[in-house]
């Protein structure tokens, strides 16, 4: 199947690739049906808008790293919580279909995590909040250019409010140092990112 794009950017082994034109949900479920026997290939579905993503080495490395030292807060502190991963989050009456690279409910399980994270890696991409706000995710965070950022919804009710915010830090984790997990990502070594992160905090 050849894929038409209107833009392709590349680091490493990643590409993104965003069809041009208006699609229905038929097409884009015939297009994932398609994409069932390629490894590594995610597709984005937003208001007739189709985005398709392969991730590289960089971007899973840090995706794991984040979660991993995530997990390690989350026990410490004594915090319940269900990882969910990157569980898709897909509803055609809400027009959007994708999956978070991590999310986590915090509490209880639900259908929809509260929390959401993205690493981004190179520029573009549909919808990088409108598709979390279609199903009302209470926090996403952004790792882009080895920092992260914090988006939190507001007026989650209010059809004509509903919006996110950028915050500087996390209002579901409060007590979470976020320059120190943008530190302790980047230590090449994750066993050595771990317990950094851990004597970090609980100092």
């Amino acid at each position: 199947m050849v894929v038409p794009a209107i833009e392709q950017e590349r680091i490493a082994d990643e590409q993104r690739l965003v069809l041009p034109g208006r699609h229905s949900w038929q097409q884009f479920q015939a297009m994932q049906a398609w994409a069932e026997d390629i490894p590594g290939l995610r597709i984005i579905y937003l208001d007739g808008c189709i985005e398709l993503m392969t991730t590289g080495k960089a971007h899973e490395q840090i995706k794991k790293f984040i979660a991993i030292l995530l997990e390690a807060y989350f026990f410490e502190m004594g915090i319940k919580f269900v990882p969910a991963g990157n569980a898709t989050c897909e509803a055609q009456d809400r027009g959007a279909s994708f999956a978070p690279d991590e999310s986590y409910c915090i509490g209880e399980d639900q259908e929809y995590p509260d929390l959401g994270i993205e690493v981004i890696l190179t520029s573009g991409g549909i919808g990088k909040l409108e598709k979390y706000k279609r199903f009302k995710v209470r926090e996403v965070w952004f790792w882009q250019k080895k920092q992260i950022s914090v988006h939190v919804l507001r007026d989650p009710e209010d059809a004509e409010k509903i919006r996110y915010e950028q915050v500087a830090k996390s209002e579901l984790l409060p007590k979470l140092d976020l320059a120190l997990l943008e530190k302790c990502i980047q230590i090449p070594d994750v066993s050595e990112a771990r317990a950094a992160f851990l004597k970090g905090f609980r100092a």
